[in-house]
């Protein structure tokens, strides 16, 4: 593993870059990965996120470009050499503005490509020219193979570097026919890097299917058991449907100091709005509230108003749980359990990231029983104090899970197959 940058031998200028952007020195996935990317071996990557992941696989990327390019820009390309295909269209964008802290260093350009925005305004700044085009699946395979009598305004034909970023999430989320059709017009010589979060049967399918001879990272747990960020301090409190708001209101005002940030999970998009207006009712000051039935415009407005201050509270659906990268969030409060524990774990986990110690809060009630078992494991796995009236509801047959339905469903804000692209 390389534990400096001058160690990765990047260019210079790409060194440079990390120095003016902040970075001190590689992190573990980074430490690990870089030395592999750089000889041009596929990776399969187990790792959260908030581990560093995203330079992880960008950096090698840019190198690459810049060897291929040897410091002459070609205008108007559309035959990306890196492919990066995201979940969501907002880690799409995350993964892009990233991409273009690097690209003046690398003499190279990138576009993102996303559902439920304008196909027009993707157009023109593909028109500029993309050696990095980081989409979402949907969106990417409209522009591959656009209908009968259209140009594809993007060709994979000369992709050398394809990324699957949170592939557990993509197959959970429907994506695979989209992955297959794209992976089928790039060459059969590439490179490709797979990061994900576990490592289901699904996953492993996929991962025989689209690398050759992949060397396998793993950072901290992951793999088939599920498993929290220990960073995190996990609070479940057992409550009536009824009592929530109440509780959600005393949490706030004692746990939340006046510079500190919140996420806050809620299960419908309709219980997401009526949050949203309760709390700024009840004097907190909310940034907004994001789920699938506010368009892009909204939804940007409401990140950008969080990440710049105006607000300290976002309420969320799951078109948030994952993907989402905002430094610094102190709490999460889960204020409707999820269907699915694994919804859980990656709620919780927009806290306690880049080694900063967090807090969840999480409300249980005898509706959700059916997930007691697993979400003991969970904080028994991660050290947490289990409270005894949850150990109840388990002595009383937690039964298997809480349900296996689509992540982010459709009654929940988060969309299904294309819709996050």
């Amino acid at each position: 593993p390389f534990t400096t940058f001058d160690e990765a031998a990047f260019p210079k200028p790409l060194r440079a870059a990390l120095k003016a952007q902040g970075y001190d020195a590689p992190t573990p996935i980074q430490a690990e990965a870089w030395p592999i990317l750089l000889k041009g071996k596929d990776v399969v990557a187990i790792a959260k996120t908030g581990s560093g992941k995203t330079c992880g696989f960008l950096l090698p990327a840019l190198a690459s470009i810049m060897q291929l390019l040897d410091g002459r820009w070609r205008p108007g390309a559309v035959t990306p050499t890196v492919i990066v295909l995201a979940p969501t269209r907002e880690l799409a964008i995350q993964i892009h503005d990233e991409c273009a802290k690097f690209c003046p260093a690398a003499g190279c350009r990138s576009a993102v490509l996303y559902g439920g925005a304008a196909k027009g305004d993707q157009l023109r700044a593909l028109r500029s020219g993309a050696d990095v085009v980081v989409a979402t699946p949907g969106r990417l395979n409209d522009f591959l193979e656009p209908p009968p009598g259209f140009t594809a305004p993007v060709s994979a034909v000369k992709a050398s570097y394809v990324v699957l970023d949170e592939a557990d999430r993509m197959l959970d989320m429907g994506f695979e026919p989209q992955i297959k059709k794209i992976f089928k017009l790039c060459p059969s010589a590439r490179q490709t890097v797979m990061f994900t979060a576990t490592w289901p049967k699904a996953v492993q399918k996929i991962a025989d299917s689209f690398t050759t001879k992949p060397i396998h990272i793993q950072i901290g747990s992951g793999g088939d058991k599920l498993t929290a960020n220990k960073s995190i301090t996990q609070t479940v409190e057992v409550l009536e449907e009824e009592e929530k708001f109440d509780r959600c209101v005393a949490i706030l005002k004692k746990e939340l100091g006046k510079d500190d940030t919140c996420i806050m999970f809620a299960g419908t998009k309709r219980r997401c709005d009526f949050l949203d207006r309760r709390l700024k009712q009840s004097g907190f000051s909310s940034a907004g509230a994001i789920h699938g039935d506010k368009d892009q415009y909204e939804r940007e407005m409401v990140l950008d108003n969080f990440r710049r201050g105006r607000g300290n509270i976002l309420v969320a659906t799951d078109v948030a749980a994952r993907g989402l990268d905002i430094p610094g969030v102190a709490a999460v409060l889960v204020y409707d359990f999820p269907l699915q524990v694994e919804d859980y774990v990656h709620r919780i986990g927009r806290t306690g990231r880049a080694g900063k110690e967090g807090k969840a809060f999480t409300f249980f009630t005898k509706d959700n029983r059916g997930a007691a078992n697993e979400l003991i494991d969970i904080l028994q796995g991660a050290g947490q104090t289990v409270p005894l009236a949850l150990q109840a509801m388990q002595r009383k047959g937690g039964g298997g899970g809480g349900g296996r339905g689509w992540s982010g469903g459709r009654g929940r804000g988060g969309g299904r197959g294309r819709g996050g692209g």
